[in-house]
């Protein structure tokens, strides 16, 4: 027994032995370095890690890593933006890896028409912009996001108002007299490119908070899909959904300072003071003994906030879902001006039956309270005289406010009225309610999965409603319903709808014995627009205070239009290398007759994926090169009017009604008939049609460091919708709609965007793109006219009926249409002298000439972020070079025989009127058409992170930004960007300092 027990333990040593050994000989110390597999420098920061277990390293760097492992062990090689790669040990000691860039872009997919496509399968003009490429700040619309970010995009804010609409350009416009906007869809809803009353900015209904994405279509090829509505370009707006299993809230919020930047350069009281009694001693005695700067007095550093709060998950592991609200409290720095917007959103994106039925159904509201401060009171703020007081006792009859009085003592009506009791006596408030929801379903077949029908029906709905009005003189309380001495009150209520039903079917097979895939797709769209408005307004007559005090009775008008369409597509791949896509779409206009009602819009476009050729498999250098040829035909409907075919009555206003008087209960009372007058129309009228054509090229270099996109187009429009006079007696109307004329776009676009450092600690990108575009007019008349001289536009403050802007042929759209001014030795504008161009020895309108136009032929557009470690830094700016802009603050107030008034009253002149001397007005010299190129560097962020706070479970952001940090430009006035080129007391932009915080937990 002995024996066995000895013979045991010496059997369990050996064994112990022999297992220390065989584990000391698997566990050994592995060695290696991670390069690029594109240029070969070292990766430092690349996780390598034992595959199944935590055990792992970073690499140093220089790109090495030392660990201990077994030889039975797989290695994982894993960094971000890179493909994963794994590598058995296998008795090996030292393992090099070379890691090659994962070109993620080109698998990502992206929203296109009525689906989406991997971005390396798009044949068109497509760019996406994502939440983190979006512009920071105070952003209070949409389109802000996006601002200098797409190659060919122009946004032009409408003013520094809250909430105030921003005009969006895609490849320039294409029309005259319809709308020149593109569309926007949101979350697979099209939405109406009319206003809603009460709203400055109809996309106000989407919280930017809640954006995942903007998708531009620019080239025809991929915009011909939406076919009527598709000539000015698409932008698609995808709000974000619940991901993943886990519950997470974002909460964002920040706090900001509106400060002004500056003002209309006119005469201070001193000055005035002297100039007056310099050039018109006799009026000296309408002077004030103050010294008043106006526009001090209507402007001031406000206030913003903006809190939004989102909650994301997945319910049970079956109902994905985002739900959101958010406030806006935006204060403008033209006193009393104020946006309030509270909005919610909510997500739900379940599937069910194994992925093969997919929902999604989006709702968006809005709640909408603007006060619309008195923006006349800019013009007045540089026209009133600086030497009167703004209050006083002496004043008591206009509300204890300064005010110009005519002979008979009541307000003058032709002299500036005082700029704080236009704010502070008028009221001009809205309430504005927005819905927008859709559901759509998307079924793959069970019996059939490479088919798949999709449903989207949504809808748009909108009230707004507007209450505002003239306070009475004597100062009254709003709810007095006397008014006194010209007050009014006016309500205005619009409703609106939008209704959508879209259905198709699309078929997708792959065919790999062939080398090749394919898809097509086939559907129908139905949209109905509807709207209704209600208007109704008051006043008293001071020489009847007992008369009724409606001015114009309640008056409600009703419109509507339908689109109806039938659209398909076909995709085509062979090899990954050729790429071919055919779009059809069929449009059936409710504005259009029988004849004339149904266009056809096809397009065609082709690719080339260059990279996929043996030539350039293995090269190391270009990531991605494709190349792309697109034509297409769009069309236009948007007129604005929905009975433009056909005759239609409108009813006149009271104030010119037909008025008798009839006896009732013996005596007489008047009675009101409203004229009836006909509109002007054309039965003919039909679709505006443009024709595009584009080739462009995507590339990438350095594993996608350095990527972008170069594209040529040239757009046609033909048959445009214009606006062309009549002859006299032929209507009441003086100019009708119409087809005629021809327009021409050209231009070119570049984008490039550069991974200029990547490393564990410090990362550096920096994008820029650059648009070259020109328009021009080819034709105006049916017939060739050589002394067709065009259709003027572009009113103007100053005289009566006065317009500044021309549609002539041959020239860009909008062009400025004024006399060429001669100047003097001295340099200085010779007033009245301009150059007899037609050497006739007169100077008339046939002497006037084009001076430029406020379309830029180049934008360019530059942005970069900058990450260390915990610290972000970003800014973005944009340029428009070779724009002119039309100074008729300068025009309409630059002159000295402004002050010159009949001894009634005084007006304030504007300084550059000793730059030119002028006595009287010069309205359409060349000298007021200016140079507006400009660069402004839109917004500068300095941001830190604070990670894995609460144990891991919070992360939060703070961050400091400045927007409209500074414009550099050479004009004169107070800002260059003015979207129809003619600056006429704009609503300053402000500077903003704004500090935030984002928390995600």
């Amino acid at each position: 027994m002995r024996k066995s027990s000895d013979l045991l333990k010496a059997l369990f040593l050996m064994l112990g032995l022999v297992v220390v050994l065989t584990a000391q000989a698997q566990v050994k110390t592995v060695t290696g370095r991670v390069s690029d597999a594109a240029n070969g420098d070292p990766m430092p920061g690349v996780t390598v890690v034992v595959k199944g277990t935590t055990n792992g390293t970073i690499t140093t760097p220089d790109g090495t890593y030392s660990m201990q492992v077994a030889d039975s062990d797989v290695l994982l090689f894993s960094f971000i933006g890179f493909k994963n790669q794994e590598v058995n040990v296998a008795g090996q000691s030292v393992i090099n890896i070379q890691l090659k860039s994962d070109n993620i872009g080109m698998e990502e997919v992206v929203v296109i028409g009525y689906g989406v496509s991997k971005k390396k399968d798009l044949t068109g003009s497509v760019q996406t912009i994502s939440a983190k490429d979006f512009n920071q700040g105070a952003i209070t619309s949409p389109q802000q996001l996006m601002n200098g970010k797409v190659a060919g995009v122009q946004i032009t804010d409408g003013g520094g108002a809250p909430g105030s609409k921003s005009t969006i350009r895609v490849r320039g416009g294409s029309s005259l007299k319809a709308s020149n906007d593109p569309l926007i869809i949101v979350d697979g809803v099209p939405m109406d490119n009319s206003d809603v009353s009460g709203m400055s900015n109809p996309l106000s209904v989407v919280n930017p908070n809640d954006i995942e994405t903007f998708t531009v279509l620019k080239d025809a090829s991929a915009t011909a899909i939406y076919g009527s509505r598709a000539s000015n370009g698409v932008i698609l707006i995808t709000t974000k959904k619940g991901k993943g299993t886990d519950i997470h809230v974002d909460y964002t919020g920040n706090v900001s300072v509106n400060t002004p930047t500056k003002m209309v350069d006119v005469l201070d009281a001193g000055e005035y003071s002297e100039l007056l009694k310099q050039k018109f001693p006799a009026n000296a005695g309408l002077m004030g003994s103050a010294s008043t700067d106006w526009q001090k007095e209507i402007y001031k550093t406000t206030t913003s906030t903006d809190h939004s709060i989102a909650i994301a998950g997945n319910v049970k592991k079956v109902m994905p879902f985002r739900a959101s609200v958010g406030y806006n409290n935006s204060n403008g720095i033209l006193d009393q001006s104020q946006m309030q917007r509270t909005t919610g959103s909510l997500n739900l994106n379940p599937s069910f039956f194994k992925d093969h039925l997919r929902i999604n159904a989006s709702m968006k509201g809005m709640l909408l309270k603007n006060n619309f401060s008195n923006t006349d009171a800019i013009g007045d703020a540089i026209s009133m005289d600086p030497t009167q007081a703004v209050t006083g006792d002496a004043y008591e009859p206009f509300g204890g406010y300064f005010a110009w009085a005519d002979s008979q003592g009541n307000p003058n009506a032709n002299a500036p009225m005082n700029p704080r009791a236009r704010i502070d006596q008028k009221r001009n408030r809205s309430t504005v309610n927005r819905f927008i929801g859709n559901f759509q379903a998307d079924y793959k077949f069970h019996f059939l999965p490479e088919l798949r029908a999709n449903l989207n029906v949504g809808t748009d709905v909108s009230t707004g409603e507007d209450d505002g009005g003239v306070q009475n003189a004597l100062g009254a309380a709003w709810d007095v319903p006397a008014y006194a001495r010209g007050g009014a009150y006016n309500t205005y209520l619009q409703k609106k709808k939008n209704e959508l039903l879209d259905f198709y079917l699309q078929y997708t097979k792959d065919l790999p014995d062939y080398k090749s895939r394919f898809d097509v797709m086939g559907g129908y769209s139905w949209q109905h627009f509807w709207k209704q408005e209600e208007t109704q307004s008051f006043y008293n007559d001071p020489l009847d205070p007992d008369a009724d005090h409606v001015r114009d009775p309640y008056k409600m008008t009703k419109s509507e239009n339908y689109l109806v369409s039938f659209f398909g597509r076909a995709n085509y791949v062979y090899d990954d290398r050729y790429y071919v896509t055919f779009t059809l779409r069929n449009d059936g206009s409710s504005r259009f007759s029988d004849e004339n009602r149904w266009g056809l819009f096809p397009s065609l476009a082709l690719a080339w994926n260059v990279k996929g050729e043996n030539f350039l498999t293995d090269n190391s250098t270009v990531s991605n090169m494709k190349l792309r040829l697109g034509y297409g035909v769009t069309g236009q409907q948007d007129i604005g009017n929905d009975y433009g075919y056909f005759g239609v009555y409108t009813a006149g206003e009271t104030t010119a009604a037909y008025v008798y008087y009839k006896e009732v209960n013996g005596s007489y009372q008047r009675v009101l008939v409203n004229t009836l007058r006909p509109e002007g129309y054309d039965a003919n009228l039909k679709w505006e049609e443009t024709v595009t054509y584009n080739a462009g090229i995507d590339y990438g270099f350095f594993n996608d460091r350095l990527y972008g996109a170069l594209d040529v187009y040239l757009r046609k429009t033909n048959d445009l919708l214009n606006e062309i006079p009549v002859p006299a007696g032929a209507n009441l109307e003086n100019v009708l709609t119409t087809n005629v004329g021809n327009l021409e776009n050209k231009g070119v676009e570049f984008s490039v965007n550069g991974v200029l450092i990547k490393s564990t600690d410090l990362t550096w990108e920096l994008g820029a793109n650059v648009t070259f575009n020109e328009n021009e007019i080819t034709k105006l008349t049916r017939v060739d006219d050589l002394n067709y001289v065009g259709v003027a536009n572009g009113d103007i403050s100053g005289g009566t009926g006065n317009m500044i802007k021309i549609h002539q042929v041959g020239q860009p759209v909008g062009s400025f249409f004024v006399y060429e001014q001669v100047y003097g030795q001295d340099g200085r504008p010779i007033e009245g002298v301009y150059v007899d161009r037609d050497v006739d020895g007169e100077i008339t309108t046939a002497d006037m000439y084009v001076a430029g136009n406020p379309s830029p032929k180049v934008m360019l557009g530059i942005n970069t972020s900058l990450n260390y470690k915990n610290w972000d830094f970003s800014l973005s700016g944009r340029a428009n070079l070779g724009m002119k802009v039309y100074n008729n603050i300068a025009s309409n107030a630059g002159y000295f025989n402004r002050m010159q008034t009949s001894g009634q009253y005084l007006g304030n002149l504007n300084s550059d009127v000793f730059n030119t001397g002028f006595f009287t007005p010069q309205y359409f010299s060349d000298y007021y058409v200016k140079n507006a190129s400009f660069f402004r560097l839109d917004n500068v962020t300095l941001g830190y992170r604070f990670k894995d706070l609460m144990s891991s479970k919070m992360n939060m952001r703070v961050y400091a930004t400045v927007n409209n940090v500074f414009v550099l430009t050479d004009y004169d006035g107070i800002d260059p960007e003015v979207s129809d080129g003619i600056d006429r007391n704009i609503y300053p932009r402000p500077r903003t300092f704004l500090l935030g915080v984002s928390v995600s937990f």
